[in-house]
């Protein structure tokens, strides 16, 4: 955890009796006591978007974050078997969303990062339940990994691919709830927009047609359920495999024929952004990509 600036408002000799606090401030401090943390941790999940320097005060306030990682690994015994309750659920998600706001945080971003955080969150990732409880704690934490990577930091990127988090997405894009499976693609597409992210997918046969198969699966999917936002994620993500020569020709092969279907054209139609893409994808793969991609 960083060291705490010399004009940070609290640490850890401060108190309530010390000066006068701000309602967040004292709400913050409240983290820290056992018998006051689940009403401070909802009350400030629900100020999260309000107070633009929330994530520094939680990140750098004395004893915070290991507060809310005490909320978090607390149910780690209740996800095999899945005995969860909501009420769990829920408290453990106001803890996540505090964690989103830090990892969304330009000051607050990295040091959130090379402490390692997201490693917390992978335990309710692996979960194949798809009871309520489970699906809560899935999208919150999809949520936290979406903060980071939506900068198109290369740091963020290089992190996640040391770790677990690609099989992960591909679950949830499985398991998930719609929203669920739309982060999950979201994280998917920003790792691919890197060029390491797209060499780490194509380099490997068996990830590349992990991938696709899983692509495949929810374009099948949204044929009985259409969504034009996780279908504009899904051809976004093809799209950029088309910028490697080896998954260029390989498409040819396997890339869904729903995609050709006016169905989806006109389930695009109001995205001309996403109309464009799926325009794009077909054109690329008609042609000889060149040598070296």
């Amino acid at each position: 955890m960083a060291n705490l600036p010399p004009s940070f408002p609290f640490s850890m000799a401060s108190s309530s009796n010390d000066r006068n606090l701000s309602p967040v401030e004292q709400l913050v401090l409240d983290i820290c006591d056992p018998d006051l943390r689940e009403n401070a941790i909802r009350e400030l999940s629900k100020k999260r978007e309000i107070f633009h320097d929330l994530a520094p005060l939680l990140w750098n306030s004395f004893g915070t974050t290991c507060a809310l990682l005490q909320e978090i690994t607390s149910v780690y015994r209740l996800l095999t078997p899945p005995t969860l309750t909501v009420a769990q659920s829920n408290r453990v998600c106001n803890a996540l969303a505090l964690f989103q706001c830090v990892a969304a945080h330009p000051e607050t971003k990295m040091q959130f990062l090379r402490a390692q955080m997201p490693m917390y969150l992978y335990p309710f990732l692996k979960t194949s339940s798809t009871l309520t409880p489970y699906e809560y704690l899935r999208l919150t934490s999809l949520g936290v990994i979406g903060a980071l990577v939506k900068a198109d930091d290369r740091e963020v990127i290089s992190f996640l691919l040391k770790t677990e988090i690609i099989p992960l997405c591909l679950q949830s894009m499985e398991d998930g709830s719609e929203l669920s499976k739309t982060v999950a693609v979201f994280i998917v597409q920003k790792i691919l927009l890197d060029g390491d992210g797209l060499i780490y997918m194509c380099v490997c046969a068996d990830r590349f047609y992990a991938l696709g198969q899983v692509l495949d699966n929810m374009v099948t999917s949204l044929a009985q359920a259409p969504s034009p936002r996780l279908l504009k994620h899904i051809v976004r993500c093809y799209l950029r495999l088309t910028d490697n020569r080896r998954a260029c020709l390989a498409l040819r092969n396997c890339l869904p024929d729903l995609l050709s279907n006016a169905a989806f054209t006109s389930c695009l139609y109001d995205d001309p952004i996403a109309t464009q893409w799926l325009q794009q994808l077909h054109h690329n793969i008609m042609v000889i990509p060149p040598p070296g991609l």
